[in-house]
């Protein structure tokens, strides 16, 4: 008899309709519908919305490319066998360790869950685990050099990304330290994933390519939309306002789920709000997005999710916005 659970039968032998096809259906769509669109897209504001839209992703993609080869290289060859030999046996000095491994051993957002459950099962402790999790999509050279290029003549906006995701990323580890066996209890009890460490190089390329960059282009569509569609005395009003700024920018970032070697390049196009909103922006997003969310939710239990993802969100906002008020 076989031992497979309906849930996963049904997952192999039903059609999911992921990210790919749906950004496949809606290319189709618009194919097939030029006829009629195109007259209606002939006015100055779309081409404006053209113009910022392909600027975005152009700029974007080879960082995100770059990012994503970096990322299947340490997913593939080194994997989270260095981390967890690296790691100080005592998880108080482990999670400042574990996040400054994250400059060395990069990794994307939608592999983070399942290093993290692996890195559990090696007797990683869970705290330093989830340090590490939230560090390495966030302060990795790739991420660095792609914000550094998106804010040419600003280097201290990548000093104060670096400092902002390193201080959430650490921070956070240290407050689950004190839920430890709570943490634990939860986190033993997971099966392993299914997509972060069997695939081949090309396989984790592949994989994270695709996923990545269907975000990429949604939140480059979504920003030209802002900086084109939405009356510039809107813009102008929420940006204005310091919190109203900032909360706007951070549940953008929650939102739109963008990669982190890409949202720097979006994070300079809202030209209207401070550089401490787009901060926050860059800070929030790595560490809790709407994807991540559903993935831990579902990983790791409702229960842990409901109070993990709002404190990763309030320690990142506090962090982006104190280190804004000190560099930016």
């Amino acid at each position: 008899m076989s031992t497979k659970t309906p849930v996963r039968a049904a997952e192999k032998s039903g059609f999911r309709l992921g990210q790919t096809e749906v950004v496949a259906i809606v290319l189709l769509v618009i194919l097939l519908s030029q006829r009629w669109l195109l007259p209606l897209l002939d006015h100055d504001l779309f081409n404006t919305w053209g113009t910022i839209f392909v600027a975005i992703v152009v700029q974007s993609a080879p960082f995100l490319l770059g990012g994503v080869l970096l990322s299947a290289v340490i997913s593939t060859f080194l994997s989270e066998k260095a981390l967890s030999k690296i790691v100080p046996k005592s998880p108080a000095l482990g999670v400042p360790v574990a996040g400054l491994a994250g400059i060395g051993l990069p990794g994307c957002e939608c592999a983070a869950v399942p290093v993290t459950n692996s890195l559990i099962r090696r007797g990683v402790a869970p705290a330093v685990a989830l340090t590490f999790m939230l560090a390495a999509p966030a302060v990795n050279p790739a991420v660095l050099v792609s914000t550094a290029v998106a804010f040419p003549g600003q280097p201290v906006m990548v000093l104060a990304r670096f400092l902002a995701s390193m201080i959430t990323a650490v921070a956070v580890g240290w407050i689950m330290l004190a839920r430890g066996k709570l943490l634990l209890e939860r986190l033993t009890n997971l099966g392993r994933d299914q997509h972060a460490h069997e695939r081949s190089f090309l396989g984790n390329v592949s994989h994270d390519f695709l996923h990545a960059s269907g975000f990429l282009v949604l939140g480059a569509m979504l920003a030209a939309a802002v900086n084109t569609f939405v009356p510039r005395s809107v813009v102008n009003t929420v940006a204005g306002q310091a919190v109203l700024g900032i909360a706007t920018l951070a549940l953008f970032a929650f939102i739109v789920a963008l990669c982190s070697e890409s949202d720097a390049f979006v994070a300079a196009s809202f030209t209207a709000f401070s550089d401490t909103a787009k901060l926050v922006f860059l800070v929030v997003g790595p560490a809790m997005d709407i994807k991540l969310a559903s993935m831990e939710a579902g990983q790791f239990g409702m229960g842990f999710a409901l109070r993990f993802v709002p404190l990763v969100i309030i320690t990142a906002v506090a962090s982006a916005v104190g280190i804004g008020w000190w560099l930016l």
